[in-house]
């Protein structure tokens, strides 16, 4: 049976998320998951990237989501179990919400598809079901004491919105790397959930070149990229996050910070700035595209 795709809320994206796309995806599932008890959880294949846990089905049945967090990319649900349930979209990993609206939920399930992995028959009603077709996304169950030291975890570097990050911080970071500062924003034990988007988007904001090596960047260079950091990123997470292929917001609605990138994916274009009349230019860095204007970006 065909899915009705207009009974889906539909949260996810089809390029590796980005810190962004990742908290409107768990400030989407809040509503219908955190306090809430998983019924039943269906387990529908043996693995996705990494095999699933043993019993997962078991161990998340009858369990009740105390608090739905987020460390860098990856989604934390705490269960009254003492574990917790991490969840990482991968490529193209999306997490539908059946139902028309919060406290709407269709009798009528349609049969789950090819690429719905994992579903969560929720108490309340609610189905949230995994899709992921490439399967390149993961789940895994971790105790919850021990969620510091599980290895997808562990060399994470500090959150952008923390006190722990920031200027001193990140300057002795960057101090002794020859990488390009570029290379160095993207290292997650740098910081946690930057990706290409958006640091694309910080260094043309603080006016730094990516090719520019990270440990020759003075203490007053490096003090902007806090502050530009945690406004790029909070202001894509207000807007739902970036909807190049099929992000979407918890309402159904795209993302829309991609109307607002100044940089990112616009090769060719005049640079934003007013007081600049560059091009935006095109290279690639370590096999990833960076996008900057020549002119203002040093």
């Amino acid at each position: 049976m065909a899915k009705d795709n207009a009974t889906k809320q539909t949260l996810g994206v089809h390029l590796l998320p980005e810190l962004p796309e990742v908290e409107t995806v768990r400030r989407g599932l809040l509503p219908v998951m955190e306090g809430q008890r998983i019924a039943r959880a269906e387990v529908r294949r043996a693995d996705l990237r990494w095999p699933f846990p043993a019993n997962m089905a078991d161990r998340l049945s009858g369990q009740t989501i105390t608090a739905m967090r987020r460390r860098s990319k990856y989604i934390l649900a705490e269960l009254g179990s003492g574990e917790t349930l991490l969840i990482h979209l991968g490529m193209s990993g999306r997490m539908q919400i059946d139902g028309d609206g919060l406290g709407k939920f269709h009798d009528t399930r349609p049969t789950p598809g090819k690429h719905d992995h994992v579903i969560f028959h929720m108490e309340s009603g609610a189905r949230i079901i995994f899709n992921d077709a490439r399967r390149f996304g993961a789940m895994d169950l971790i105790p919850t004491d021990g969620l510091d030291a599980h290895w997808l975890l562990s060399r994470i570097g500090p959150e952008p919105f923390g006190n722990s990050f920031n200027a001193d911080y990140l300057q002795t970071a960057l101090a002794n790397r020859n990488s390009p500062i570029k290379s160095a924003l993207l290292d997650q034990r740098i910081v946690a959930g930057l990706g290409n988007i958006y640091v694309c988007e910080v260094l043309h904001r603080t006016g730094i070149s990516p090719k520019r090596k990270a440990r020759a960047l003075s203490a007053t260079r490096v003090a902007t990229l806090v502050p530009a950091i945690r406004d790029v990123l909070g202001e894509a997470i207000e807007a739902g996050g970036s909807s190049l292929r099929d992000h979407r917001q918890a309402s159904g609605e795209l993302g829309y910070f991609q109307h607002r990138f100044a940089v990112y994916d616009r090769e060719g274009e005049a640079c934003p700035k007013a007081s600049c009349d560059g091009t935006v230019t095109r290279i690639v860095q370590s096999g990833r595209s960076s996008f900057y204007c020549r002119k203002c970006q040093r």
